[in-house]
């Protein structure tokens, strides 16, 4: 297969990127290099795959136009975002211009050009926003009293924060093209995602953000009261999901999925942080703020429509896939300390 990467020298695009070249794919990417750590990506691929890279970015049609109007592809896996509700509340039209036009973008030139290409479109849990519903605590997290199995795709959607909206904006773009102009799209509205070749910041990637610091010993800050429950996803897990999809597109076209770690693979901040001290033997370092906009108390992914759809559910247990991505960081500090991350 063919396939386009958008975002492609991000963390997910990055371990997209190398896990389908291995399966004998031709992958094509395309990134604007914009967030530390897409260097240190490119430079990652340029050693272990064969790749085409366009430097562009999604807000500009006329440079995605070109890109469709003289290259095939199968599928196209589009990640290109802004990724963080702190920076969309910053900057709500940059955030409504990357993920709402951008994803147009894409839709359109797939439409003109490519319609019988798949796409894969990243959305996420945040569609669903501060929904309500029956939840408890204790001294570590919250859960629900409710919902046995998590947030299922029928839960009505509630945009809270500019990210909410641009995201859901494109998600449900990417699900009506499909129904008005029968392309192969299908979203997948993703709880929390982490594992190697991820540059977490305090903004985004928060499984990833609490573990490097901790392993350079750097004070972090909990907002909220760390009772926040997610569930988190392996990204091996994620692409194996990925490949399962386009293997199976028409039994998946016009779908949209809750993706994640399910009922059984959800950490809340303060177990995370259990976990880490675990691991490092020691106390970590860490303080308390108010609560961000738009944060959830707690969110799980009901993944049993996938499941019964494609036979789809994740391998790598909480432990184990934490534990990998432990060592990954260990494995390339110097490359943190040189991106200034910390």
């Amino acid at each position: 297969m063919k396939i386009l990467i958008t975002g492609g020298l991000g963390f997910i695009g990055t371990n997209t990127a190398i896990e389908l070249f291995e399966k004998g794919n031709e992958i094509f990417i395309l990134d604007n290099l914009s967030r530390k750590g897409n260097i240190e990506n490119f430079n990652t691929l340029e050693k272990l795959i064969k790749f085409t890279f366009w430097n562009k970015d999604i807000r500009n049609f006329f440079d995605i136009e070109n890109i469709f109007k003289n290259n095939s592809f199968d599928a196209v896996i589009h990640l290109a975002a802004q990724v963080a509700v702190t920076y969309s509340v910053r900057n709500p039209r940059e955030d409504f211009e990357i993920n709402a036009l951008g994803t147009f973008n894409i839709l359109e030139c797939l439409r003109l050009y490519l319609p019988d290409c798949a796409i894969i479109y990243s959305s996420t849990n945040k569609v669903y926003g501060e929904f309500k519903s029956q939840i408890d605590e204790n001294d570590k997290r919250y859960f629900y009293t409710d919902l046995i199995s998590g947030i299922n795709e029928n839960q009505n959607l509630d945009f809270h924060s500019p990210y909410g909206c641009s995201k859901g904006t494109a998600d449900q773009y990417v699900k009506d093209y499909s129904r008005i102009f029968n392309l192969k799209s299908v979203v997948l509205r993703q709880s929390c995602i982490y594992g190697p070749n991820q540059f977490g910041i305090e903004d985004q990637g928060w499984v990833s953000w609490f573990s490097i610091s901790s392993i350079f010993d750097s004070k972090f800050t909990i907002y909220g009261n760390g009772k926040q429950v997610r569930d988190v996803l392996h990204v091996k897990d994620l692409i194996n999901c990925y490949e399962q999809i386009l293997h199976k597109i028409d039994k998946c076209s016009g779908n949209v999925y809750n993706i994640g770690g399910g009922i059984n693979n959800t950490l809340s901040l303060l177990e995370l942080i259990d976990l880490i001290e675990h691991r490092l033997e020691k106390r970590v370092n860490f303080d308390f703020s108010d609560w961000r906009p738009g944060d959830q108390k707690i969110y799980i992914s009901d993944i049993g429509k996938i499941k019964q759809d494609i036979g789809w559910e994740p391998k790598i247990n909480t432990s184990e896939g934490v534990s990998l991505m432990f060592d990954w960081i260990e494995n390339n500090k110097p490359v943190f300390k040189k991106l200034n991350i910390i």
